[in-house]
């Protein structure tokens, strides 16, 4: 697509990130594979919620023929799940032009003060776990049994785990939420832990048990493109992995047959599939699980509604992707449900409530650990 983006114009306001953003443009050829994998498209069916449709808009508006405020109807309700990445054909990177975009729009949108307070407060809340467990009391954080089953399989598999003694979130989920710069001071404190003067140069691999997280690590160059950290960024960034992806490349021993057989239905988070581009790790580790069945589900592109606080800005549209994925996963009548995400897993099970259907939803390694003897609920029948 051809475009008349001043590039110089551009780069005073997003800096190394310009080129990118015009490259994503440029590819573009409007072909429309991108159409059926969108699903804000499938949902309204709207050609400006969908993929290409918003690369015109974004377009309209850094060419300056187009206000921000006409855009940001149809570009906030992009759940930026990458779908559409895995279907172009052209290798358009949407994620290039929409992350910039993003952080471009929050410093020319008119939030309110208090709407600025309350989207602040979730996106710190939701990335501490000290503030999460204050705000949940009783209840536990977001499931810290899955760190648990991965430590359990890594170590079964002869791997030395080393915990960062220090918390320090990641900065995902305010980079995929559009507020970069809260998302680069998160970052930059982790550097600090994990970065070349940190534990980097002592391990093999950074390993994540969270699409979102493993997603936004790997982004780190573009988060800090042009700024000083960059390459201590993108150090971190060529080393972190998935936690099936390393498993997967170890070829470690099968773990022992489950104690009893299991219909497990594999849900592909986005940022690990699209973002990440990693479909078969996680689906060969559950198949070398003597015990499990493995059953692919329809429309497995399509996500889930969750992507980060999406289920906090746009409920209604979140809630009808979350319902339309708990049905597809059901119709393989399975036991477990498995998946590499904590939000997904979440938004999975809060529609599975919904629908009156008490299939246990767990993580990848939650199923390798229960192989390897950890405790497991039992399936329900």
């Amino acid at each position: 697509m051809q475009h008349a983006i001043e590039l110089d114009a551009l780069r005073t306001e997003v800096g190394a990130a310009a080129g990118p953003m015009a490259n994503a443009v440029s590819a573009c050829v409007h072909c429309g594979f991108c159409l059926p994998a969108c699903p804000t498209y499938i949902e309204l069916g709207e050609e400006m919620d969908s993929p290409r449709g918003r690369i015109v808009l974004m377009k309209e508006v850094l060419e300056g023929g187009l206000s921000l405020e006409e855009a940001l109807g149809h570009i906030d309700p992009c759940l930026g799940c990458m779908s559409c990445v895995t279907a172009c054909p052209s290798g358009v990177e949407y994620g290039e032009l929409l992350m910039p975009f993003r952080e471009l729009a929050e410093g020319g949108r008119n939030r309110s003060w208090l709407d600025r307070f309350w989207r602040g407060l979730m996106l710190d809340t939701l990335a501490s776990p000290s503030r999460l467990r204050r705000m949940l009391r009783a209840q536990q954080v977001l499931a810290p049994r899955i760190h648990r089953a991965t430590i359990e399989v890594l170590t079964r598999s002869g791997v030395e785990v080393v915990v960062p003694s220090e918390e320090s979130c990641c900065g995902s989920l305010a980079f995929h939420a559009g507020d970069a710069s809260r998302a680069r001071a998160a970052a930059g404190s982790l550097l600090r832990v994990l970065g070349p003067a940190g534990l980097l140069p002592d391990v093999d691999a950074v390993l994540t048990n969270a699409a979102g997280c493993g997603s936004g690590l790997r982004e780190y160059g573009l988060l800090f493109a042009g700024r000083p950290e960059e390459e201590k960024a993108r150090a971190l960034a060529a080393k972190v992995r998935d936690v099936s992806t390393f498993l997967c490349a170890l070829d470690a021993p099968a773990p022992p047959p489950l104690a009893q057989p299991l219909r497990v239905v594999y849900h592909d988070a986005c940022h690990l599939a699209h973002a990440q581009r990693e479909r078969t790790a996680p689906r060969r580790l559950l198949a070398q699980v003597r015990g499990v069945t493995l059953i692919e589900p329809r429309d497995w592109q399509i996500c889930c509604g969750s992507a980060g606080i999406y289920n906090l800005e746009e409920p209604e549209l979140a809630a009808r992707l979350g319902r339309r994925k708990a049905e597809t996963l059901l119709e393989g009548e399975p036991d477990v449900i498995a998946t590499g995400n904590i939000g997904c897993l979440t938004q999975i099970e809060s529609h599975l409530r919904r629908l009156g259907r008490a299939v246990p939803v767990r993580h990848t390694m939650e199923i390798l650990a229960s192989a390897h003897g950890a405790s497991y609920p039992a399936p329900a029948r």
